[in-house]
């Protein structure tokens, strides 16, 4: 690359990283999803020891443990949390913690905990790939050259043990090289920062490492549309180098990939993703909005009803937003929207106590909520690290601006202030969704202007009614952007009242009680009955027309009256009668094993009706 190119691209990232940094956008959510942001932020984000993550960093005699992620992890949510509230005690806290890491470097450069005959092994690189991203992002928030140095002369010294003449990348650690090789992501992040063409390469040789017979063929079995859970046979040994369904890992290999094909417009790259993502969807994601057992993809859309051991971890719901997060970036298409506001509401928002305390490493289900272990002798968890990101993206997630107008991607209270081309846009929705199914934007631009709004229309709202000024807009389409396209001015208002109907669906002789993006659960604390009974749910044509929205109690976000014939006696008996559900959310939120919940309620059954048997 010559030096002009290499200047034109210096300067195209920094004026990408001065967009995402110094622009207008500010964004703040009320309401409940605003509420649970604000506890993990203060909680659990600024409750954590910092100083106990980090010391890890100053021993060099780690031979097989993941203690390095953490501080990554932590890190990473935590500035995106301050992107959101500007919060001093966190930036202080944020700050402190990256002095320590630039601290720690060796000077070869390497930072880690691994003994040096131990460099490679296990969780090594994956441990620098979460140093580097975690420097990277302070670098991107404040422009801190000697983070940025850093991660420079740690990339640099991993590419003097992996990569052409050294040991090939998909070879060291686990899962067929993914956790490894998913340093991809940082390394394209240092090139963009840099310009420096040698991290371009060695993002290349990472991506062509993966389809040698040793590397997890990311590419190759997405574009012939290999189940993620049937790429490799079963591992006899579930947590080692032979598991290529490692769910968390695999994803975060294409996290990496579409920054990749973000330089180099590869539209087979762009292809595997988005396939990928397709399968999971169709295969793995359950009706709470997440996947996986055992941390792995299992097929698990067919099984969703049966109890299962390590269900829907949180680094994998994340890992899922964060996926779908990145392919709306790419590819504006409301489809991965609409992925990530069913995970949002079920199960991220399930994952945190009722306390803010802790993240949960495992939602299952049904049965209750757990504290996950602590892992390699800290106190905290690879959950309790990484699942902040989850919250932290919701904001940057609910309203996109680009230079022709805005992306609604969320409904809910808040109030934004959103840069269209210069013109700064304020931005107020009042709404109680999805407790409720109405939403009220005002639009107030500074100045008098066109350009377009466009609201997420969900694909499950099959017949949505929208209003700008009192007056009807046609042709409003489930599954979609509606482009409301005019001269906004001060006093504007768009109205829009969702299709939301209560909704049952039959799995295995099972049933489940969505509306909207929310799925339902019994919960014991209800006392109005043994939440695991079987029962049948009345309705009709997969619809409950008198279901009705209740007071929520003390203890949930939102409650619903469901009707039911509860047991299997029928005989003078007060069987037919509703029962309360509440959000998956609040089900169990106190993690105490006498609160009881359950989604699949068994259906009673009935031979009186046809059916085969």
């Amino acid at each position: 690359m010559n030096k002009s190119i290499i200047s034109a691209t210096l300067l195209l990232a920094a004026l990408s990283a001065a967009a995402a940094d110094n622009n207008k956008n500010k964004i703040d959510l009320d309401g409940y999803v605003g509420s649970r942001i604000d506890d993990c932020i203060h909680t659990r984000i600024l409750g954590q020891d910092v100083d106990h993550i980090t010391e890890p960093f100053t021993h060099k005699n780690d031979t097989a443990s993941w203690q390095t992620e953490f501080w990554g992890k932590w890190v990473q949510g935590a500035i995106a949390s301050y992107r959101y509230n500007h919060d001093k005690a966190l930036y202080d806290k944020i700050s402190h913690s990256i002095d320590q890491i630039i601290a720690s470097q060796q000077p070869d450069g390497y930072i880690g905990n691994y003994a040096p005959e131990y460099h490679l092994a296990q969780w090594d690189v994956w441990g620098r790939k979460y140093t580097a991203l975690g420097l990277l992002a302070w670098h991107k928030l404040t422009g801190d050259k000697k983070a940025l140095d850093a991660t420079a002369r740690l990339i640099d010294h991993l590419m003097t043990e992996v990569g052409p003449g050294h040991t090939d990348i998909v070879t060291v650690g686990n899962y067929h090289g993914m956790a490894a090789s998913s340093v991809l992501e940082p390394v394209i992040y240092l090139y963009n920062a840099t310009g420096n063409k040698k991290y371009l390469d060695f993002a290349n040789y990472i991506v062509s490492q993966w389809e040698t017979p040793e590397g997890p063929q990311l590419v190759s079995k997405a574009l012939k549309g290999i189940d993620v859970a049937s790429r490799f046979p079963h591992p006899s040994d579930w947590f080692s180098p032979e598991n290529g369904q490692k769910a968390y890992e695999m994803m975060s290999c294409y996290v990496g990939l579409l920054e990749l094909y973000k330089i180099t417009g590869n539209p087979t790259y762009l292809d595997a993703v988005e396939k990928t993502v397709a399968n999971i969807v169709d295969k793995e994601i359950n009706v709470a909005g997440s996947g996986s057992s055992f941390e792995s993809w299992y097929h698990g859309k067919d099984f969703q009803a049966l109890p299962t051991y390590h269900t829907m971890e949180t680094c994998v719901t994340f890992t899922w937003m964060q996926l779908c997060d990145k392919l709306l970036e790419v590819t504006g298409k409301p489809f991965y929207a609409d992925q990530i506001e069913k995970t949002l509401y079920n199960a991220l928002m399930a994952s945190l106590k009722d306390d803010a305390s802790q993240i949960a490493k495992y939602s299952p289900i049904e049965g209750h909520r757990f504290e996950g272990e602590e892992q390699c002798g800290l106190h905290i968890n690879c959950c309790n690290a990484n699942g902040p990101r989850g919250f932290a993206l919701i904001p940057s997630f609910a309203v996109k601006s680009t230079d022709k107008g805005i992306n609604f991607n969320y409904y809910g209270d808040m109030t934004a202030t959103a840069d269209v081309n210069g013109n700064t846009v304020s931005i107020s929705q009042k709404s109680d969704y999805p407790a409720t199914n109405t939403s009220t934007i005002d639009i107030n631009p500074e100045k008098k202007k066109n350009f377009s709004v466009n609201l997420r229309i969900p694909v499950w709202s099959a017949n949505t009614v929208v209003k700008v000024n009192g007056k009807a807009v046609d042709n409003v389409s489930p599954g979609s952007y509606l482009a409301l396209t005019r001269e906004w001015a001060k006093g504007d208002k768009i109205e829009v009242a969702f299709d939301m109907p209560v909704i049952v669906t039959e799995h295995d002789n099972l049933q489940t009680v969505t509306r909207g993006p929310i799925v339902f659960a019994r919960d014991s604390r209800f006392d109005d009955g043994f939440v695991d009974e079987s029962a049948v749910i009345m309705e009709e044509n997969g619809t409950i027309s008198d279901a009705r929205i209740s007071d929520a109690g003390s203890f949930a976000w939102i409650t619903i009256d469901v009707p039911v014939t509860v047991g299997a006696n029928l005989e003078g008996t007060d069987a037919e009668r509703f029962v309360k559900f509440c959000d998956f959310a609040s089900a169990g939120n106190t993690w105490s094993p006498d609160v009881r919940y359950r989604v699949w309620i068994p259906k009673t059954l009935n031979i009186k009706l046809k059916r085969n048997y």
